[in-house]
């Protein structure tokens, strides 16, 4: 496999959604969003959604121009219209009134609907606990999960992130999961490499557990725990659905189809400035310590680390530079 660097896949990726048509600003928050991903490994949130991006940019199921819309009902609501554009610009637009806000009333939350899906939430709240504030964030997607005993898909994978500052600018816990056994992009990628999938992650059309990731998508995905995962991925649901102006999964279509209705999605976060209270950074420290004291363990995302390049599949690769000399 070819090693790329970091910031030639920052470069590929917005030059490519540039050429599709997204203007320089919005095209540069997204690059950020999918090149982050790619340090941390996390490709289905990465190159795995560029050509996705680039094909929604023409058909107009993402809005190539959207201008956010950031309001502030009250002192401690921050609320974005997204205008159907991609969620990492609009967040971005919001980022300066939600740390505001939270600071000056010691929590607060941002509510932005009307988005493209955000693929990762973690790159948000990362961003917000390296204000110095906590952060958790929630979002919901197309219909693949069915209630425990069911089989009609109801909720999406619905995940949650969670955030933790370190004080000093870092990030103290952090983890980013979606409330299922494994993310739809795990299913999907096994597809198209024509492996299978362990038995526990999927029920097929009937309801009944399989290994193969054709009759997974065609079934629904189980939830993390069962009815316990079930309740967090309503959690999400509600918050977003509810909170933001956005749509319900049920009503969500596939989120990779090149054509078709905007995504109309939202992303809801909590912001909690820890700043007044007094043992907070003490007591991170402490369950970090706590948490350690057997040999290789630690919190999640406590020693995050960044690549400055990474091996990308030839044949993906290939394709992202394909996209970067614009439509065909």
């Amino acid at each position: 496999m070819p090693v790329i660097t970091i910031s030639e896949v920052h470069q590929v990726c917005k030059t490519a959604l540039e050429k599709h048509g997204a203007l320089p600003w919005i095209a540069e928050s997204v690059a950020h969003a999918v090149a982050k991903n790619e340090s941390r490994h996390n490709r289905i949130c990465g190159l795995y959604y560029l050509q996705s991006y680039c094909q929604q940019l023409v058909s107009g199921r993402v809005v190539k121009d959207a201008e956010p819309i950031v309001t502030l009902p009250k002192p401690g609501f921050v609320s974005v219209d997204a205008k159907f554009g991609f969620a990492q610009p609009a967040f971005a637009r919001a980022l300066p009134t939600a740390i505001n806000a939270a600071r000056e009333n010691g929590t607060a939350s941002l509510a932005i609907g009307h988005s493209h899906t955000c693929t990762s939430l973690g790159y948000f709240t990362e961003q917000l606990a390296r204000q110095d504030l906590i952060a958790i964030g929630f979002t919901n997607s197309s219909p693949i999960v069915a209630p425990p005993g069911g089989k009609i898909r109801t909720i999406g994978t619905n995940p949650v992130a969670f955030s933790v500052p370190d004080g000093n600018g870092g990030i103290a816990m952090q983890f980013d999961q979606s409330t299922t056994v494994v993310a739809l992009g795990k299913i999907t990628m096994a597809k198209e490499a024509g492996e299978p999938i362990p038995e526990g992650w999927a029920l097929d059309e009937f309801g009944q557990p399989t290994t193969d990731p054709h009759k997974a998508l065609a079934g629904s995905l189980v939830s993390a725990g069962g009815y316990k995962g079930w309740g967090f991925g309503l959690m999400a649901e509600l918050l977003t659905a509810g909170l933001t102006g956005g749509i319900a999964s049920q009503f969500v279509k596939p989120l990779k189809a090149p054509q078709g209705e905007p995504h109309d999605l939202g992303q809801f976060f909590l912001l909690i400035d820890p700043a007044n209270a007094e043992h907070f950074y003490e007591r991170c420290q402490q369950v970090a310590d706590l948490v350690s004291q057997d040999e290789g363990t630690r919190l999640p995302g406590q020693f995050i680390q960044e690549l400055t390049e990474v091996d990308v599949p030839e044949s993906l690769w290939a394709l992202a530079l394909d996209l970067s000399q614009g439509p065909k």
